[in-house]
């Protein structure tokens, strides 16, 4: 029969503890490593001439220019003054914004209901300046979503809602608003959830491997949620729970303290 408090099988069963602690807490560079199996010679053409189109409930702020600023004028909203805190009785001054119905149009003013909907800004634009030919001389439009916005959860350092300022957002970019994810966030099943127009589309995205900037939700839409799960290692720290825990810590003190019986009674 083994002899638990002989100095060597002591040792023996200290290192084998220690040892599977190691082994159970361990992982590879590939764990976490992004973008896997990119070579310096790999080379995407074309992800950069993508352009968001606009959607229901998309809040637009629409400004019209001319040589003639005052034959502009009818074509532009009026400015609104705005504050976050309704206790106060002054705020930021802010041309007034268009909502996408659920039409997808718009009601302009002069022009009246106009569809956007579907339309990328570019497109919009030129629509928009076909339009306003008939009632002024070169008329320049801009277009500014005001609502863009994606929301980042789960294991993240940084979860929340943040606002694309550019209107246009990589999945990589919005992760790095969020801090980035934690060590515990799972890398190759990331999910992204797409609200077009009331129906939710559901896409899986693998971030080690290189085929995320083909996929289809490497730029996000407005409204978007970036959900990323736990990973094996986080669902096994949730089954141990505190009181596992502590009895792993206590056996570490028995241990300890066995080890010090030994040596005192050997000495």
């Amino acid at each position: 029969m083994l002899n638990i408090l002989n100095p060597q099988c002591m040792k023996k069963f200290i290192y084998l503890f220690l040892s599977l602690v190691v082994l159970t807490s361990c992982g590879t560079k590939e764990d976490v490593v992004y973008f896997n199996g990119i070579d310096s010679k790999d080379n995407i053409v074309g992800i950069d001439s993508y352009m968001p189109t606009y959607h229901i409930d998309d809040e637009l702020i629409i400004v019209v220019n001319a040589i003639d600023s005052e034959a502009a004028r009818p074509f532009n909203q009026n400015s609104v003054s705005y504050s976050d805190d309704i206790r106060m009785s002054y705020g930021r001054e802010r041309i007034q914004s268009y909502i996408i119905d659920s039409d997808g149009n718009i009601d302009f003013p002069v022009l009246g209901t106009i569809k956007i909907a579907g339309l990328n800004r570019d497109q919009a634009k030129n629509m928009l300046v076909d339009e306003l030919t008939d009632y002024i001389k070169k008329p320049i439009v801009n277009i500014r979503t005001v609502n863009y916005k994606i929301t980042v959860l789960g294991e993240v350092n940084r979860p929340g809602t943040y606002t694309a300022t550019n209107e246009r957002i990589t999945l990589i970019e919005a992760l790095g608003m969020a801090g980035d994810l934690t060590i515990y966030g799972e890398r190759e099943n990331v999910l992204v959830i797409h609200d077009y127009d009331g129906k939710k589309t559901y896409t899986r995205v693998n971030l080690k491997s290189h085929d995320l900037f083909e996929s289809p939700v490497y730029y996000l839409a407005q409204n978007d949620v970036v959900y990323v799960e736990p990973n094996k290692t986080a669902a096994r720290a949730s089954k141990i729970g505190a009181s596992t825990s502590v009895i792993i810590a206590s056996i570490g003190i028995l241990i300890s303290v066995a080890t010090l019986i030994v040596t005192i009674t050997n000495n």
